[in-house]
Parts: C-alpha cells; structure tokens; sequence
C-alpha cells in the first residue's frame, strides 16, 4: 500500500506541474503518426501480488490520429517483476515478464487530458523459457502535450485462471513521424 500511496503522490504531482502550464495542442492531430517511447513502473495486483514487489518496463506506442481528438494507438514492450524473498528461505521467487503488444484507442475528452483502452496478447517469459500467452486490457487516463505523456493504466493478464495485472505509470516522450 505504500507503494501505491507513492505512484499516486508522484502521479498527482506531476499533473499539477503540467495543469498549470499552457494548454497544447492534441497530441496526435489528424492524419498524422507520433512515436513515444516511454518507461514505466507499476505495481502488482492479483495473484502477482504473492511473489512481486513492483515492475519496471518500457514500451514504445505508435499513434495515428483519425481526429484532432481521437487516436488509434499501437503499443509493444515489455515488463520485468522484481520479485520478494519467499518466507522462510533466503532464496527468492523466480524471476519473469510480460511483453505485451496492444491496439486501441486514446480520446481527448478535453486539452491534454484523455482516456483510453487497450487490448491485445502478452507472452509471458520465465527465468527457464516461454509461459503462456494471456489476454490483455488496459483502460488508461493521461495527460499529453506536443512531446511528453504522462498517463495511468491498468493492465489485466488473463489466461484461463491465471488472473492479475499491474496499476503504472507511463512517463513517455513522442515526436512525430
């Protein structure tokens, strides 16, 4: 929880410096393409809870904007889970990631600020192969300007079930193409 209460403090913070900025323009506008890269951090719900502490990735998010406000979003990387000591031993759990690639859809409901969702697949790779592969959905909310995105989301991987997922925070960088 405390975690939680820091990813929420920074995010909320960093909304604050952007809100009282001047407003920019749509970030993707229409008919044309931008690339972010960004670096997230997140913590682990569900079953993943038991054997990680948090997780650290990067994605890269090809936009197409179909409007000025609305955005088809193409997104691939990947996520690594820094796991927890299992109790009573020295060791701990085994390590592993998630490298999803998602499609969606990003809408600015108003200057900066949007809301989004994605869906799509992510191989799950462990410290001795491949696991499964698991269904994806993200519902995101962001703040966006020319360049940088900040934004929120929630992964959830199903599979069978397997349930669980991660809430981030995507800190990203975009130009246009």
């Amino acid at each position: 929880m405390k975690n939680l209460s820091k990813l929420l403090a920074a995010a909320f913070t960093i909304a604050v410096l952007f809100f009282t900025t001047n407003a920019q323009a749509q970030t993707t506008p229409a008919k044309s393409f931008l690339l972010s890269l960004g670096i997230e951090t997140g913590i682990p719900t569900g079953v993943a809870r038991i054997g990680a502490n948090f997780n650290l990735g990067g994605t890269a998010r090809l936009q197409y904007g179909i409007t000025n406000d609305l955005a088809l979003t193409f997104t691939a990387g990947g996520y690594h889970y820094f796991t927890k000591k299992i109790p009573g031993q020295d060791k701990r759990y085994s390590s592993y990631g998630e490298l999803p690639i998602k499609a969606g859809l990003k809408e600015f409901f108003l200057p900066n600020i949007y809301v989004g969702g994605e869906a799509g697949i992510a191989f799950e790779k462990l410290e001795d192969g491949w696991g499964p592969h698991r269904l994806v959905l993200s519902p995101n909310l962001g703040y966006a300007n020319k360049n940088w995105d900040f934004g929120l989301h929630y992964d959830h991987f199903t599979h069978k079930e397997d349930h669980f997922g991660i809430f981030a925070l995507r800190v990203a960088y975009g130009f246009g193409l």
